[in-house]
């Protein structure tokens, strides 16, 4: 009888177990990313000391809204959705970004089709609607140069508030000026959705150029690009924030690179451009020159890279947080901090889907297991 006892205790064993499990896993994991620059302050993720600002950057959520399957609804989308709640109170951010790619195929669907996907988006977020939080839009959101529609945009954009009918943004938080840019329409040649781009970048050169005090002026020429530019240092501008990047990793490596290998899984159908596709070389100097970012936050490659440019401005990459993308997704906590001391950015693990399917189908054989084994301990009995 005491055996039969245990055996009827055995599932409910398991299953606790498998509820603390759950909650353990949905925490993520955090480590402080070290910066070429000496100025910038690395207190813990955690720390509060010093930070004026705390943001947690997301990037790739890849939702499809009224298509989604089985296992998207109630495995993955129900993670993604615990991840957020488990971040915010864990982290407690001022903030929240998403640079980009909140649909896995935006640009295909129709506005009434946008619908649920917009509902899903603020149904996941939980907590983070309570808080300033910006959005930007990548190419599976608006599409490709070649069918990239200024109505289009312009409604994209009017879900997501502070972006203009360009799909660009300006905002200040605790004296910290930041802005975005619509980086897929910098790819894109004649188009009027670079030209409006184009001149918000000029706009917020010329309010940057108005605050700094006389040099000898200078013409640069950058293709399609042009400006003449007084003399700003390096890195006192704004936190640009982009959904493609300005680095280019064919060509260089990352400082600090947390995945070495591409080898993730993929989303099953592929977005208009390619994960190692960067914004244009004329573009990225122009905004260089223009803008002299303070940092720059960039998404699109599914994979986290902390880049130093040659002028040694930081750009940080962010990485996919969602397992349609890769098996290991995270996000990035960026510190901001007062008296001069820069920015401190940490990489936030969250749980492989990989993990969690072994333990669900741990779970599953060991209560098939305890089952049949009291089911042929009674039948036995019954003899």
């Amino acid at each position: 009888m005491r055996g039969i006892a245990w055996i009827s205790l055995l599932p409910l064993i398991i299953v606790t177990s498998l509820i603390i499990y759950d909650e353990w896993v949905s925490t993520p994991s955090c480590k402080i990313m070290p910066s070429a620059d000496p100025n910038d302050y690395e207190p813990g993720p955690n720390s509060g000391s010093g930070v004026d600002l705390k943001i947690m950057m997301v990037a790739n959520l890849l939702l499809v809204g009224s298509d989604s399957g089985f296992v998207d609804r109630h495995f993955r989308d129900y993670y993604m959705a615990k991840f957020f709640r488990k971040s915010f109170h864990t982290l407690n951010p001022d903030m929240l970004l998403v640079l980009g790619d909140v649909s896995a195929k935006g640009s295909e669907l129709t506005r009434s089709d946008w619908l649920p996907v917009l509902d899903r988006f603020h149904q996941m977020l939980g907590p983070f609607l309570g808080v300033p939080f910006h959005v930007l839009l990548g190419d599976r959101d608006v599409g490709e140069c070649s069918g990239l529609d200024t109505g289009s945009v312009d409604w994209i954009a009017g879900n997501f508030h502070g972006l203009d009918s360009s799909g660009c943004g300006a905002f200040e938080i605790s004296n910290i000026s930041f802005l975005s840019l619509n980086a897929v329409a910098l790819l894109c040649g004649n188009n009027k959705l670079r030209f409006s781009v184009e001149k918000v970048i000029e706009t917020e050169s010329i309010d940057l150029r108005m605050e700094a005090k006389g040099s000898a002026a200078a013409v640069h020429d950058f293709g399609n690009f042009a400006w003449r530019e007084k003399a700003m240092s390096s890195k006192s501008g704004p936190v640009l924030l982009l959904h493609f990047p300005l680095h280019r990793t064919i060509e260089s490596q990352c400082g600090s690179q947390i995945s070495n290998t591409r080898e993730n899984r993929r989303f099953s159908e592929p977005g208009p451009y390619g994960l190692l596709h960067a914004v244009p070389l004329n573009a990225t100097e122009y905004i260089f020159q223009a803008l002299k970012p303070k940092i720059i936050f960039s998404a699109h490659a599914h994979e986290f890279c902390d880049y130093t440019h040659s002028d040694g401005t930081r750009e940080v990459t962010v990485s996919a947080m969602t397992w349609k993308a890769r098996d290991d997704p995270g996000f990035v906590i960026a510190n901001f901090h007062g008296n001069g001391r820069g920015v401190s950015v940490s990489y936030c693990s969250l749980a492989r889907e990989s993990q969690l399917l072994i333990a669900y189908g741990f779970v599953l054989i060991s209560l098939s297991s305890i089952m049949l084994v009291a089911n042929i301990t009674q039948l036995r009995r019954s003899r």
